[in-house]
């Protein structure tokens, strides 16, 4: 069986096809990178998928059969895991579970000793090593389980951004994930009533309909309760999206509006800039120009906004999806950060959520997939007609729209995605351009 990375170079992703053999032979391959010759000590921790339990079994056994140490620190949101690998001085830190997948489906995400997931460079060696029986030990390790992490979490969010926030009434939608043990005990402390939805993990049910993915229950709920606003989670804990007084949602690139704009006029925006993907709505730029605020544009994807957070030294970045990463108190995305921030950032404004999103509009986006032949790939690109026509509708739109046609690196697919001001033009537009791909790179 072969394990293969994900997306990001540093998630082991094996889908529904895991076996705990293979999660035995990624503990071991992960404890000889990550720690070296001499002794060492991982820590694993679990989302609350029934599978977990016998993927954290397989991966210690695996990292204790290489000669090195775990400490099981449970059922725990990825962020706390990521702060306390180097709290406890740990080589690295492994998570078992998927953000965004119900229960069918497994993954092992890996961070090295400095609280960061693992370079792609890490990665490799890695997978190297996974089938490399010359890993072994005369000696196994001992396995430890450290029980106060999530108080230890808790502690370090107080720390660094608590605030008083009697008054709010908030719903927070746990996902039945990871942040269900964490949530209420956060929540209370900072003194906010708080409605706890699918905080109840049954083993099966993480995801399940419910969470960022599903956010239409959290949003009547609001509503129904008058609460303030409503937070939802992944099954990791590790994005965040919000649902205004009005049940209207408000996704990564509205919150990230929302923190943009506070820091800035509390003087905490570090360069006056905020780390966004390219993928992102237009509508924050115009939103940045307005409000003086220079967006730095990056891959799309947490891992790359993180790399150049660190490289230019910025305060704030995130994008659409809920990865919302504050870089003086926390080198990645943290759901449970992000909520507490945004409640914060309410209560002192003294504004809705609704107010506080209305800086930012974001603008339609319609986005199409053509299929084309093999012999069309790249070639398309150098069709006068299609570069004529695509030219012509940037003209149209100007400053305040724009059209991206590119093709899919790992199939023959072209994408077609234009954003603008006005729906009716950008759909025409994209009709048209996908028209003209269909004519000019036909299938047959």
């Amino acid at each position: 069986m072969s394990i293969s990375l994900g997306s990001e170079g540093n998630c082991f992703a094996l889908a529904r096809d895991i076996s705990c053999e293979a999660a035995l032979r990624l503990g071991r391959a992960a404890a000889d990178v990550l720690c070296g010759k001499k002794g060492g000590r991982l820590l694993v921790g679990t989302d609350t998928r029934r599978s977990s339990a016998a993927y954290e079994a397989a991966l210690t056994a695996g990292i204790l059969s290489a000669g090195k140490d775990v400490t099981s620190i449970g059922v725990i949101p990825q962020p706390a895991g990521a702060f306390l690998v180097k709290k406890l001085g740990a080589d690295g830190f492994i998570m078992t579970g998927d953000p965004d997948k119900d229960r069918g489906y497994c993954g092992f995400t890996v961070y090295g000793s400095d609280g960061h997931r693992i370079s792609e460079d890490v990665s490799e060696k890695i997978n190297a090593k996974l089938c490399d029986h010359s890993v072994k030990s005369e000696m196994f390790g001992n396995r430890y389980i450290y029980a106060d992490g999530i108080s230890e979490y808790i502690g370090f969010i107080l720390r660094n951004c608590g605030s008083e926030l009697s008054g709010l009434t908030i719903a927070a939608d746990c996902a039945n994930g990871a942040v269900s043990a964490a949530a209420e005990k956060l929540f209370s402390a900072l003194g906010a009533k708080v409605y706890l939805l699918n905080c109840d993990p049954d083993g099966d049910n993480i995801n399940k309909d419910c969470g960022i993915f599903h956010m239409e229950a959290l949003a009547d709920f609001v509503r129904n309760k008058k609460c303030d606003l409503g937070i939802s989670f992944d099954g990791f804990g590790s994005k965040c999206l919000a649902v205004d007084e009005k049940g209207i949602i408000a996704d990564g690139e509205k919150l990230l509006a929302v923190f943009a704009k506070d820091m800035r006029e509390r003087g905490v925006l570090a360069n006056n800039s905020a780390v966004i993907s390219a993928s992102a709505n237009l509508g924050f730029s115009v939103f940045a120009g307005e409000n003086k605020i220079k967006p730095v544009v990056t891959k799309a994807g947490g891992k790359y906004i993180t790399e150049k957070m660190l490289a230019g030294g910025f305060s704030l970045g995130g994008e659409q999806s809920g990865n919302i990463i504050f870089g003086d108190i926390r080198p990645e995305s943290d759901g449970l950060l992000t909520a507490v921030l945004l409640l914060s950032a309410v209560k002192r404004s003294g504004k809705t959520l609704g107010q506080l999103c209305s800086v930012m509009e974001r603008y339609p986006q319609v986005a199409i997939n053509i299929k084309i032949s093999d012999k069309w790939r790249e070639v398309w690109k150098n069709i006068p007609e299609l570069e004529e026509l695509i030219e012509e509708k940037e003209k149209e739109l100007g400053e305040l729209g724009r059209i991206i046609v590119r093709e899919n690196p790992t199939e023959p697919v072209i994408r077609v995605s234009v954003e603008g001001r006005r729906f009716d033009a950008v759909n025409s537009m994209a009709l048209e351009i996908a028209e003209a791909v269909k004519r000019l790179c036909p299938v047959h």
